[in-house]
């Protein structure tokens, strides 16, 4: 399985929701970065994606974008491959 990477924050309810698909999906190890812990992290999310909110998901080198974002690959049958690594 791909390595997985989250930026995320201790409240953010889409930050639940999307470890639960991942989780749902298989992944059993979600290298989480808490922006909400260390404001030098949200800095360097915003440099990696452009983006402000959390989260933001990486699967593998690809950045797949916020849990909206996650929930679209998936239903588009994207999601398990890019996990799987092919």
């Amino acid at each position: 399985m791909t390595h997985v990477k989250m930026y995320t924050s201790q409240v953010c309810p889409y930050c639940i929701r999307a470890k639960m698909l991942l989780q749902q999906r298989g992944v059993e190890q979600i290298d989480e970065i808490r922006v909400d812990l260390n404001p030098t992290e949200r800095q360097t999310m915003m440099q990696l994606t452009g983006r402000r909110t959390v989260p933001q998901i990486f699967i593998g080198d690809t950045h797949v974008g916020g849990c909206d974002d996650l929930i679209q690959l998936d239903q588009r049958g994207g999601l398990m491959p890019l996990l799987a690594g092919d």
